[in-house]
């Protein structure tokens, strides 16, 4: 009897033990299930915060072009490669992806039911089966960083120095944009295979002279080296980084990529000016510096700082409205040929005499006519203006006098 006791109490116990050794989380629908401890617990404690499938679709549509929506869902790398193909090569893995992102979401989750087809596809499969997608983004993102690289280099020397020797680091762009499209989810992989493929295949350039062909097979080969060693399921649970982490990394990756364009920009790209020569960059700069042009909008800029500074940024403020013309003002003094000081009927004297001079009946030229028509359209219009705007002055005026003998009587 004690023999039958004591085995009821160890089974027992270990029910509580097994019990205990799940946690129970929230899926944040109010359904609540249990998930065993693993290895992997000081990773992931926790099921993450829930992401919402209804803001991720709003981010999808508004900024999913520069990868908003992968930001949300912490796809970081997805984000950075949307941001520099402006959604998937302008817009067309954007498109497609409307149908992925209830998957993004549940993934994002941790979702039960995400999680146990995740496991299917572990069991079925050793490691991650072929993608064409995933492939042909590889390539493509291979073929964008390593030509940005070629192209970034400088052609002539800079500084007395040759730098074509920095041409050897194209091979290794083309590695990074073959790995990060291979780490892009649930699959992973490391950098090395697709890295010494790139270099192996590369010195094809100094045998094969057209670049199509030797770039193209660095690039293949390159993508088929991971394809081939380094692909593997990302088994553990994805880490998630902080705020902050995820910002200096992101903000790094995109100052590094501009920084390439504009060594292009600066070293090697050309503008073509109005004869059809081409013109650096670089010296066009230079010369744009030195134009009348951006030194009158300098001079304006600082005479705006300096006045702003005597008078301050309301009067400043007033002073731009008023130049800038908004109600055409000053545009129908000029019309009408008076000063702004000019009397109602010095204005009224004026127009009449516009009005007589270009009537369009008094041109017999047809070719004529229609310029004078336009001018005499102007005419009346700048009239109209200016008659309108002194007329809510002389109220404005004549308020503000009634107020203040208001208060000079109750005084």
């Amino acid at each position: 009897m004690g023999e039958k006791l004591s085995q009821t109490t160890s089974s027992s116990q270990k029910s509580k033990d097994l019990k205990s050794s799940n946690k129970k989380q929230s899926n944040g629908n109010g359904i609540h299930y249990s998930r065993p401890e693993t290895k992997y617990e000081h990773i992931y404690p926790q099921i993450p915060e829930q992401k919402s499938l209804f803001v991720a679709y709003i981010l999808w549509f508004f900024g999913g072009i520069f990868g908003l929506h992968h930001i949300y869902l912490h796809r970081d790398r997805h984000a950075f490669v949307w941001w520099c193909t402006l959604g998937g090569y302008f817009g067309i893995g954007w498109l497609f992806e409307i149908f992925k992102i209830p998957e993004y979401v549940r993934d994002a989750n941790d979702d039960p039911k995400f999680i146990a087809k995740f496991i299917v596809k572990l069991r079925t499969f050793q490691k991650p089966e072929f993608s064409t997608i995933r492939f042909l983004g590889q390539i493509m993102m291979s073929y964008l960083f390593g030509q940005v690289v070629m192209i970034a280099v400088p052609e002539d020397e800079v500084m007395g120095i040759n730098w074509r020797f920095l041409l050897w680091t194209v091979p290794f762009f083309s590695a990074v944009g073959v790995w990060i499209v291979g780490n892009i989810g649930r699959e992973k992989g490391v950098f090395w295979h697709c890295l010494v493929a790139a270099y192996l295949i590369y010195p094809l350039r100094y045998f094969v002279y057209d670049e199509t062909y030797w770039f193209t097979g660095m690039v293949f080969g390159s993508a088929l080296a991971f394809e081939q060693f380094s692909k593997q399921w990302r088994r553990e649970p994805p880490k998630r980084h902080s705020k902050v982490k995820r910002t200096i990394v992101l903000s790094t990756c995109v100052i590094i990529y501009l920084s390439v364009w504009s060594a292009y920009f600066v070293f090697n790209g050309k503008i073509t000016d109005s004869e059809g020569d081409e013109v650096p960059v670089h010296e066009a700069i230079k010369n744009f510096l030195k134009s009348p042009w951006w030194t009158d909008l300098k001079q304006t800029f600082v005479d705006t700082w300096r006045f702003a500074q005597h008078n301050g940024w309301y009067e400043t403020w007033k002073q731009i409205v008023d130049s800038i013309d908004i109600d055409g003002e000053q545009n129908a003094y000029k019309v009408l040929n008076v000063s702004p000081t000019a009397t109602q009927s010095e204005i009224t004297s004026a127009w009449r005499k516009l009005s007589r001079e270009f009537h369009p009946d008094k041109v017999k030229d047809e070719k004529l006519r229609r310029a004078a028509q336009e001018k005499f359209m102007d005419i009346q219009q700048a009239y109209e203006v200016i008659s309108k705007i002194k007329s809510k002055r002389r109220s404005r005026n004549k308020k503000f006098e009634d107020e203040q003998q208001d208060v000079k009587i109750e005084l």
